[in-house]
């Protein structure tokens, strides 16, 4: 009880103590404890990781270290006269541990029952900085060293000691790609990995719909060779395939490949199911996939009994084949694959009566329960909330997994989501836009959102998820959304993108919207007054030019995002010159934006066998500004009539 007690008033000085971070790092602490003293860094940074420090964890540190103009030493021992950087774990009485131990730090975070749980501490030997990273493992001191890498952001030099007391409050954070389009190249894919990294995501579970060796061609291996048309819609081979796994262990990312075998994962005609889904898995585990998904979406949810139980029990067996192939003992450690993820036919579990949902999900509580269960809510765009997570939890029998449809857009590929969470659940046709954020989830052990074709747009979204997942408590909307631009599109380009942001949606800014009903308020009056709109369009033309220079970039993820958001913003771009040119020029209305190549894109429907192209127009500012163009159109369109 009184172990119960103390975990209690830890949690809760932790939301007090939180509040007032020292350091500007996401996903937000749950504890910063400031020092008074201060210390810099020596030049030369002497790394000491104890033996269960895994050699992807100390790359890291490298790495961090080596970003910041600090050389990285990896030896056995703190050195004397220099920066330290001590990584080790919790209750192995090695040099990370045995320093936590002098320095009478709290361990009560390892108590709680979370994930990644970790103390972070920067202290000062005569002015000069030493660092200390204990986590529950090697994976949560790879967590540590993101919240290392954003200190060190603010400068080696001069900074302030604080001791960093962390956790995850959900398990499994980060992406399902999962939605109707073209699936993400290798190049994006790999990305989003690093960024993922940065700010403490760990999953990303690949079942791109639009993908045939995920879902059509199944069972065949992939391709060693495509066409070219092929890759620009998404096609990937298996060298492309080998080296996103490469990165996704680089990163501790684990990249979740999953299946689609549809009906035929319930079908008792085809016996030789399991034997044709774990011969893929061979061949993708080849690949380097350490972990496999298993989806039968979208393709009818099954009535009878029998159809449900055999379901459970293939999807039983599938586990049981994976541990006999690559968790026996004695395996490698390299070659383990984790437990599956699972997403069944009913993943909205208002599709049905309640009656029939508990039936469905009782079925697959048979199942071990390390498979990790999907379900997206009451409906397919539901966000994640406690009343169905206790309701799905209490028929299955133990906890679940979240995917969830934020901020996919393919049912409105023509938008961008890039605004606040509140301001893009209210752009969303499908997403109630009354919906709100629980400060607590329970019983969730995956949060995994469902992302926009945009890939590198959809970090904006990714950000706050992750920022929210890892402490739920500590999430604060607009400040997180404030935060996530320059971390997605660095200091230099930050006040450029979230000046455009609101005009890249589909909805315009409310302060444009508020000068354009000025200005038509003033034309009715007769006394036509454009010099607020125009002062506006001129501030979104000259921001457009800026991101445009993200193309020539020296950074790859700069091309990748200008890559991303340019049907969007060279649309924009175009609305704002023939605005200006209007009432600077009065020049005519010429720019066709309905069927301009620049404003256009590709994107893919449908799965299996019946996925088809299509070529579609962005839709930037189509609630005020396009129509008010649309109306000059018109009006000079009868001016030319009435003078012909």
């Amino acid at each position: 009880m009184l172990r119960q007690l103390f975990i209690i008033m830890f949690t809760f000085c932790a939301s007090m103590i939180g509040a007032g971070n020292l350091y500007n790092i996401y996903p937000v602490p749950h504890v910063q404890v400031t020092a008074q003293d201060r210390a810099s860094f020596t030049n030369s940074v002497n790394v000491v990781a104890e033996s269960s420090i895994d050699e992807v964890t100390v790359a890291r540190a490298k790495q961090v270290l080596a970003d910041h103009g600090l050389e990285a030493k990896v030896t056995g021992k703190a050195v004397a006269g220099a920066s330290n950087l001590l990584l080790g774990v919790n209750g192995s009485n090695g040099v990370a541990d045995q320093r936590i131990a002098a320095m009478n730090l709290d361990r009560s975070v390892f108590d709680s029952e979370k994930y990644d749980r970790h103390i972070l501490s920067m202290t000062s030997e005569m002015g000069i900085a030493q660092v200390v990273i204990l986590g529950e493992n090697t994976d949560a001191v790879f967590c540590g060293l993101a919240s290392l890498e954003q200190m060190l952001d603010n400068g080696t030099t001069n900074l302030s000691c604080v001791t960093i007391y962390d956790y995850a409050d959900i398990k499994n954070r980060g992406i399902i790609e999962g939605y109707y389009g073209v699936p993400y190249s290798a190049e994006v894919t790999k990305d989003l990995f690093s960024f993922m990294a940065r700010y403490k995501m760990n999953t990303y579970m690949y079942g791109a719909k639009s993908d045939p060796y995920h879902s059509r061609y199944w069972g065949d291996p992939y391709p060693t060779t495509i066409t070219e048309d092929e890759r620009r819609i998404g096609y990937l081979t298996q060298d492309m395939m080998r080296d996103i796994n490469a990165v996704s262990h680089e990163t501790k990312v684990n990249f979740i490949w999953a299946i689609h075998p549809g009906n035929a994962f319930a079908n008792a005609e085809d016996p030789q199911v399991l034997d044709k889904i774990m011969a893929k898995f061979e061949s993708m585990h080849q690949l380097g996939v350490r972990q496999f998904g298993v989806f039968v979406d979208d393709v009818g949810v099954p009535s009878d009994p029998a159809v449900m139980k055999l379901c459970a029990d293939n999807l039983s067996e599938l586990q049981n084949r994976i541990d006999e192939r690559w968790n026996k003992a004695g395996a490698v450690a390299t070659d383990t694959v984790k437990s599956l993820h699972y997403v069944p036919q009913l993943y909205a579990h208002g599709w049905v009566s309640d009656e029939r949902a508990q039936e469905f999900y009782e079925s697959l509580s048979t199942t071990p329960e390390k498979i990790n269960i999907y379900i997206t809510g009451r409906d397919v765009w539901s966000v994640p909330n406690n009343d169905d997570l206790a309701r799905v939890s209490s028929w299955l029998g133990h906890d679940l997994s979240w995917w969830w449809n934020y901020p996919c857009n393919d049912q409105d590929p023509t938008k961008l989501f890039i605004m606040d969470t509140f301001s893009n659940f209210r752009d969303e046709t499908h997403i109630n836009n009354l919906s709100r954020i629980e400060k607590h989830l329970s019983g969730l052990n995956t949060l995994i959102i469902n992302p926009m074709q945009q890939g590198e747009l959809s970090k904006i979204a990714l950000f706050s998820v992750a920022d929210y997942s890892w402490n739920n408590a500590a999430f604060d909307n607009y400040d997180s959304w404030e935060a996530a631009i320059p971390a997605v599109v660095g200091k230099d380009y930050a006040k450029a993108f979230k000046k455009l942001a609101p005009y890249l949606r589909y909805y315009d800014d409310d302060a444009l919207a508020y000068k354009i009903n000025n200005y038509q308020a003033s034309v009715k009056r007769g006394s036509p007054n454009s010099k607020a709109l125009l002062k506006e369009l001129h501030e979104v033309h000259d921001a457009c030019q800026v991101i445009k220079s993200m193309a020539h970039s020296d950074y790859e993820s700069d091309c990748l995002f200008y890559n991303d958001v340019r049907p969007w913003l060279l649309k924009l771009e175009a609305m704002t010159v023939q605005a200006i040119a209007y009432f600077e020029d009065n020049g005519e209305l010429i720019i066709d934006f309905n069927s301009n190549p620049d404003f256009q894109f590709e994107t893919l429907g449908g799965m299996g066998e019946h996925i088809s192209l299509k070529v579609l127009t962005a839709e930037p500012s189509n609630n005020r500004l396009m129509p008010l163009l649309k109306e000059w159109l018109r009006n000079s369109s009868s001016i030319k009539k009435e003078n012909q």
